[in-house]
């Protein structure tokens, strides 16, 4: 068994997702591409207005938050505004802190910008996101716009028009499971193999997901192992799901049957349950012709 010793001095008052955020560009794990072009925009200084877009836990907050530390220094804390557009979309909040903030005298060294950060930005009202527009452009002098988002598209043209985009993938297996090591090494988790796999599993590539999953396992059973990780993440188990994959291929469907009523039972939602089917899949051991049939079952909303 693979595992580290347990601590009783681990603390729990901070998360960490946040007590292991990178403070640095360079520290960020994954997207490559995506972090060469920030840490071009870290070093020469000449930072435009940006739409980051990719899926949750892919470190798009974590990026613009670095990158605005390293170009803003002891001025951070003045020259930054950061806001959640989906808890504060309307155009008030445009009208109001934005506008206001752009319009804050504030000194700042040569070739530096006042940043606002807005978190979700793919939730904002159309008026707000006109309104929004209107404020880049009056402000472009003094003020630089960073937008975080999963959908671009859903993002007005005009304001895409005026945004560098900088995309964002899922991160791969390796990549979560080497910061989760450096996590479990310094909090003395212990583990199984095993455990961090379904914790990578259970993540599917949110890097935020996982670390917040492997904190919940520690804390509510103080090891880390495959069993107590799908019992805090109360998601359908793989093998479960891989015995019922098998059972359909070998034509046995009431016994694939049982196994989806034992799920429902156990109060699975379908969404769980097809979502969960659907990972199972990609990676099982069968002809490609029957992953299609599957997948085409899942995009027709059909039980698979």
């Amino acid at each position: 068994m693979a595992s580290s010793s347990s601590s009783a001095g681990s603390s729990y008052d901070i998360p960490w997702v946040e007590k292991y955020r990178p403070s640095k560009v360079a520290d960020i794990v994954g997207n490559e591409d995506a972090i060469s072009r920030l840490q071009v925009i870290a070093t020469q200084g000449n930072l435009p207005n940006l739409i980051l877009s990719g899926p949750p836990g892919t470190g798009k907050t974590t990026s613009i938050l670095a990158l605005a530390h390293e170009l803003l220094g002891p001025s951070y804390k003045d020259a930054v505004l950061e806001l959640n557009a989906s808890d504060e979309r309307g155009i008030d909040v445009v009208r109001n802190k934005i506008k206001m903030f752009a319009q804050m005298k504030l000194t700042l060294p040569p070739g530096r910008h006042k940043i606002v950060i807005l978190d979700e930005a793919d939730s904002m009202t159309s008026g707000a996101q006109q309104a929004l527009r209107r404020t880049m452009e009056i402000y472009s002098q003094t003020t630089r716009f960073a937008l975080a988002c999963n959908t671009s598209s859903k993002v007005i043209e005009p304001i895409q028009s005026r945004c560098a985009l900088v995309r964002f993938s899922r991160l791969s297996d390796q990549e979560i499971l080497g910061r989760l090591m450096v996590v479990v090494e310094a909090e003395k988790v212990p583990y199984v193999p095993e455990g961090l796999e379904a914790i990578i599993f259970t993540a599917d590539g949110d890097m935020r997901q996982a670390l917040n999953n492997l904190q919940a396992t520690y804390s509510g059973f103080r090891f880390v192992n495959q069993e107590n990780v799908f019992k805090v993440c109360d998601q359908p188990h793989p093998l479960h799901m891989k015995n019922m994959v098998r059972q359909v291929l070998e034509g046995k469907f009431d016994d694939a049957c049982s196994g989806l009523k034992q799920l429902y039972d156990l109060g699975y939602s379908p969404t769980d349950i097809i979502t969960t089917l659907f990972r199972i899949i990609k990676n099982y051991d069968m002809a490609e012709y029957l992953k299609l049939e599957f997948m085409k079952c899942r995009k027709q909303g059909l039980p698979t």
